[in-house]
């Protein structure tokens, strides 16, 4: 009989291991401390790479339902100075390999693959603790506990199971995000929706930047980077939408109108989103009856690689498991192995992307490498 898969966490990454398991007749169970598919907003666009979360769906056998869910001239992307002036601009022409989806709407796909039962909702996990011989207990916040042979933590940056197998914390990385949203902006918000254009568009200057993307239905989705401590961004009410919005906003003065309106206009109060990560190479001695996937894993600074990752994390395992039927212990180290030198190099290329973005050549260096003039991250 094989081995039940206890996953913790139903994220993309944890959602796709859970698919291909299914895929491959072995049972899964997914606990979620979410209360539904629906309890809250699951982000934006991401796009999708060749040669990661396109293999990772196909792995799932949903690459028919994924093409169904791309957006098309999504993968166009602009770069424009703080007055506005454009500097760099790409159309999506069709030949791109990196088509553009909706977070949500992938991860409705991977649940709609699954049985009805496999995810139970409402399930955060309190406490993990080993019983030995490869056995271990998650205790969740409803009092109910599950004891498995094999757990996966696909739990995210804070990941509950991580202690089981690294003493490693996620470490700031001295930069935060903060998202806003404006909806109907081309009848709205004109100058705005014309300065991001179709895709993706970026401004950027040493220690700070304006990143929006075009979604569905008018909707543009920005997030502002500022390199600031935590403790300047304690100093911001977000309590008080307007008031953070402004204090924001007050760091890109001389900017283009069009470009802080991304900020002042903003249609939903601003959310902070400090940026950590885990240590780069992050590893572990094999731990019998438990490993991790995604974030939990191997957290890097936003690169567009981590849902990919996560996704193909997800696959990978399921695939070793599928192919070691009788040797757990042999499928999780074939696995790690293969996860860490993955991970390792594309935290390298993480860290490279976010110096050309906001380092002291920016974004002169970062245009360099889109035009093929520079060197870049190999991904």
């Amino acid at each position: 009989m094989r081995t039940h898969v206890t996953i913790i966490g139903a994220g993309l990454g944890g959602l796709t291991l859970a698919r291909v398991l299914h895929v491959h007749g072995i049972p899964v169970t997914v606990h979620e401390a979410e209360a539904s598919p629906a309890a809250r907003a699951q982000g934006g666009m991401l796009d999708i790479h060749e040669h990661n979360g396109q293999p990772a769906l196909a792995a799932a056998g949903l690459t028919e339902e994924f093409r169904a869910l791309v957006l098309p001239g999504r993968e166009a992307s602009r770069a424009l100075a703080p007055d506005g002036t454009v500097l760099y601009e790409e159309p999506d022409d069709g030949t791109g390999g990196r088509p553009e989806v909706l977070r949500g709407e992938l991860r409705r796909i991977l649940l709609d693959s699954l049985p009805p039962g496999t995810v139970r909702w409402g399930r955060k996990a309190d406490r993990v603790r080993a019983l030995g011989d490869g056995r271990h207990e998650v205790t969740f916040a409803d009092g109910g506990s599950v004891t498995t042979s094999l757990l996966v933590g696909a739990d995210g940056a804070w990941s509950r199971v991580r202690p089981l197998l690294s003493g490693a914390v996620p470490a700031y990385t001295g930069t935060s995000f903060v998202e806003t949203y404006l909806f109907d902006a081309g009848i709205r918000h004109p100058a705005a929706a014309k300065a991001v254009g179709d895709g993706a568009m970026f401004a950027l200057a040493p220690g700070k930047g304006i990143q929006a993307h075009r979604e569905t239905g008018g909707i543009l989705h920005t997030y502002v980077a500022l390199r600031r401590s935590l403790d300047w961004f304690a100093g911001v009410d977000f309590t008080d939408a307007a008031a953070a919005a402004a204090r924001i906003a007050a760091e890109f003065d001389g900017w283009a109108p069009e470009l802080t309106a991304l900020i002042t206009d903003g249609e939903t109060p601003p959310v902070l989103r400090p940026l950590h990560t885990l240590p780069g190479g992050h590893r572990w001695d094999r731990v019998p009856g438990v490993t991790l996937l995604g974030d939990a894993a191997h957290l890097m600074i936003p690169n567009g690689e981590g849902a990919n990752l996560a996704m193909y994390d997800g696959a990978e395992l399921g695939k070793a498991l599928a192919a070691h039927p009788d040797d757990t212990e042999a499928a999780l180290t074939a696995f790690e192995e293969a996860m860490f030198a993955r991970s390792t190099a594309e935290y390298a290329d993480a860290a490279q992307l976010h110096e050309l973005m906001f380092g002291d050549d920016t974004p002169h260096g970062l245009i360099a490498m889109f035009t093929g003039a520079g060197a870049g991250p190999t991904s």
